[in-house]
């Protein structure tokens, strides 16, 4: 696979030849040469590539489901009665002032994902990253402390409804899949929907594997692709088990690492091989990208080998991890080209949406410039991050309406690749941490009545912008301000099948703000894509604009650069990138 520094360096290549044909003309000069000059200069600068990033994956939008808690569309695939004296349907924990959070299963499945694919690309989404399809244990774990309303970091009671427990890594859980829709199946009755299934895969653990007061099957067990055992922790804590000696123990490290989950040896090949292998089964049935969880937990040498078997039989294909650290430098070593050149949530941008979003009256846009990275970042490219403000490992963002508004017109213009947490779209236990409410059940009465809200109906505006604009999905970002509660920045993208350049004025104040922007203004047909507005800017003129509060505008001017000042900033950037 070519890195994407590589592509950009080619690009900048073909740039700087045709820099050096260029030359400065005089607009007080009107002879034969000086416009000879001039149409030699503009056919040099439509010649010239810009772009943040040529990744295909780019150009999608991602809405992330835990599927179990979505929507129950086959309750034959219910199992309410599943577990014996260890349930696993609901499972109820109980907080205060009536509230309830929920560690069983609630019956959410492929079916309800599909039954509302239509909901899911007509808000402007072209991806669905779902939690694991693997088989999980059938029943609450007896072990480790008991969970409670609030609590964190404890496994007892739960069950695997997530599905990162993960008891054969091959097998879909039966609580997802239907008679008459596998997994295979689903995956291709979404993308002729128009969306492609991200697939979220795991390395470190497999389900909770000791402190169990009886020996419960599936917990601390892995199964192959044949459903023969390979693998069992024995309830054995992970000092007591023995690698070397017992066939049984080698799958496993003989320390821990988080709480009770068994702790997965990447040392051994055979490991290895049993992991990327299944990997390489669910692209066979039908996953288009990965997203893997608790990616900083595996040494970058697993990933290295992990990428290339991926790559080499699917060359572009997409992968996203979770490293749940908020510094840039630390997180963006999973991206180099030596680890595996895989992307990565973007945490730090996470951090700084929070604190600009949860209070946007008393926030500031300039908080934002620093976690952009657009210039001399440690990352293997930027515009390739996944980006998100919350997800159902954290608390949900805590904001108003307004927040959530003004969060997502943010998310739809800036560089990355922007995920939205199921529920989010209707501000869904907002504030609420995993075991409070975060991954309560949404289901279809809700889903049905998304589009009366205004931050469902403001997201579909802006998100089905980026869906059919270039620009916003793969061009370049160059900012002109970001201050206060106005953000003014392009996105530019000239290469053989598109020359676009989108000019973004975000608002976040509660009234109505006036733009003048005459940095870097190409003259031509400018055309607003949420209202329909025009204008034509003359050279050297100004775009003036009045921007709704809690609103935003995209300018969109189509046809290759014509500003040689313009052009310049542009390739200076893409040096620095």
């Amino acid at each position: 696979m070519v890195s994407k520094r590589t592509a950009i360096a080619m690009a900048m290549a073909t740039i700087l030849t045709a820099a050096c044909t260029n030359s400065n003309y005089s607009n007080n000069s009107t002879s034969k040469a000086d416009v000879n000059n001039r149409e030699t200069n503009l056919e040099s600068l439509n010649n010239q590539t810009i772009v943040g990033t040529t990744t295909p994956f780019a150009s999608e939008a991602i809405y992330f489901v835990v599927t179990d808690r979505f929507v129950d569309g086959d309750k034959s695939n219910n199992f309410e009665s599943q577990g014996g004296d260890y349930p696993t349907w609901r499972l109820p924990l109980a907080g205060p002032e009536g509230k309830k959070a929920y560690v069983g299963y609630m019956g959410g499945d492929l079916r309800g994902i599909l039954q509302n694919a239509d909901y899911i690309t007509e808000m402007g989404f072209t991806a669905v990253w779902m939690t694991p399809v693997h088989d999980n244990p059938d029943y609450a774990f007896n072990g480790d402390e008991q969970i409670t309303y609030g609590g964190a970091f404890k496994d007892g009671g739960k069950t695997g409804y997530h599905g990162y427990w993960a008891t054969n890594f091959y097998q879909p859980d039966e609580h997802l899949v239907s008679e008459d829709l596998t997994v295979k199946q689903y995956t291709a009755q979404m993308r002729e929907q128009g969306l492609k299934s991200v697939f979220d895969i795991v390395a470190n653990h497999g389900s909770p594997s000791f402190t169990m007061t009886d020996d419960l099957p599936g917990y601390g067990e892995l199964y192959d692709k044949n459903g023969l055992l390979v693998a069992d922790h024995q309830n054995l804590a992970p000092e007591d088990l023995d690698p070397k000696n017992n066939p049984l123990h080698a799958f496993f490290h003989d320390y821990p690492d988080l709480v009770k989950l068994s702790n997965l040896d990447d040392e051994n090949p055979a490991l290895r091989d049993y992991l990327i292998n299944s990997y390489l089964y669910w692209i066979s049935q039908g996953a288009d990208a990965f997203r893997i969880d608790t990616i900083r937990h595996v040494p970058h040498a697993f990933w290295r080998e992990m990428s290339d078997r991926v790559r080499e039989e699917n060359p572009d294909f997409f992968m996203f991890g979770e490293s749940f650290d908020y510094e840039a430098n630390n997180i963006a070593q999973h991206t180099l080209d030596k680890n595996g050149n895989i992307s990565v949530l973007d945490f730090p941008m996470q951090k700084a949406m929070l604190s600009v979003f949860e209070k946007p009256l008393e926030s500031d846009f300039a908080d934002m410039k620093e976690v952009l990275h657009l210039t001399h970042g440690p990352y293997e490219n930027v515009y390739d991050l996944t980006t998100f403000y919350d997800n159902h490992d954290m608390a949900r963002m805590n904001a108003t309406d307004d927040g959530f508004i003004n969060a997502h017109n943010w998310l739809f213009t800036v560089r990355g690749i922007p995920v939205v947490y199921m529920g989010s779209e209707i501000g869904f236990m907002r504030g609420t941490a995993e075991h409070a409410g975060n991954r309560n059940y949404l289901g279809q009465e809700r889903i049905n009545s998304a589009t009366a809200s205004p931050i469902q109906q403001a997201l579909s505006d802006i998100a089905n912008v980026r869906k059919i604009t270039p620009a916003l999905q793969r061009g370049l970002q160059l900012n002109v301000e970001l201050k206060a509660h106005k953000a003014v920045f392009y996105r530019v993208l000239q290469d053989k099948e598109n020359q676009q350049t989108a000019l973004v004025l975000l608002n976040k104040s509660n009234k109505p703000a006036s733009f003048n922007v005459s940095q870097f203004m190409q003259e031509g047909p400018w055309q607003e894509q949420l209202s329909g507005e025009s204008q034509q800017i003359q050279e050297g003129g100004s775009l003036l604009s009045t921007v709704p509060a809690n609103g935003v505008q995209v300018w969109v001017r189509d046809g290759a650069i014509t500003g040689d000042k313009l052009m310049a900033t542009l390739t200076d950037q893409m040096k620095r990138q």
